[in-house]
């Protein structure tokens, strides 16, 4: 029994990080997707793209998956047409939700969106019922350190909009024409770059109570682990 036990507690773990993998694959996956789908298919041409590579190997992602990534965001794969659809409705507590799809099958995909938001007492709405409350923005996260006066001179000399300053990190903002310029010059000073894409920014966040946070955050979640689903934005505070 005693090693029967012991494997057990050794697949469960393995279980565990097989999970974790998996998570950290389709994170990696999705953001090379979104950098290829906003700046094109080359690393060389596209720093989003180069740096979403980097992270992708850096969670041992093979190179097939990662070229499968890029075909299928700049819709290179023979016989598959992707769609890129961008879905709104309101979750609890009307919380406005935004989810980024890529999909060759809209029935499908619309299905299982809307019960997502059924199931957690949200509802779809219609194109433009919320995406009104979001502004499309580059954001470029970095660690704090001794160099973040020079980090800051060169975001704004090169584009930058707002730069937030958080206990550990800065969150740069920027057009997004000025994404790819500015990401290549906070690149060169050899900082580390915890995120950079091209996303939605809430214009005007809503608090609610801890119990409503979780179902949106659980509705989220549910969203996030559908395949076709690239992207989910919120203005949850």
């Amino acid at each position: 029994m005693a090693g029967h036990n012991k494997w057990s507690k050794v697949k469960h773990i393995k279980a565990k990080q097989d999970a974790i993998k998996g998570k950290l694959f389709t994170k990696a996956v999705r953001d090379i997707m979104v950098a290829a789908r906003n700046g094109g298919g080359d690393p060389d041409q596209n720093a989003a793209l180069r740096l979403a590579i980097d992270k992708a190997k850096e969670v041992s992602m093979p190179q097939a998956n990662i070229q499968r990534a890029i075909d299928k965001a700049t819709g290179n794969l023979d016989g598959v047409v992707y769609e890129e659809i961008t879905y709104e409705g309101y979750g609890p507590g009307g919380v406005a939700i935004m989810v980024e799809v890529m999909t060759d099958n809209r029935n499908r995909t619309v299905a299982n969106i809307r019960h997502a938001f059924t199931k957690a007492g949200g509802n779809l709405g219609t194109s433009g019922s919320v995406s009104w409350m979001f502004a499309k923005k580059g954001i470029i996260s970095v660690n704090r350190d001794e160099r973040e006066d020079e980090i800051m001179e060169t975001a704004m000399e090169y584009g930058a909009e707002d730069i937030k300053e958080f206990d550990e990190v800065l969150v740069i903002e920027s057009a997004p024409e000025d994404f790819n310029g500015l990401l290549e010059a906070i690149s060169g000073l050899g900082v580390d770059i915890l995120e950079s894409n091209i996303d939605y920014i809430a214009t005007n966040e809503i608090d609610v109570d801890d119990e409503t946070a979780e179902k949106v955050e659980k509705l989220i979640d549910t969203l996030e682990e559908d395949d076709d689903v690239q992207n989910v934005i919120h203005n949850m505070a």
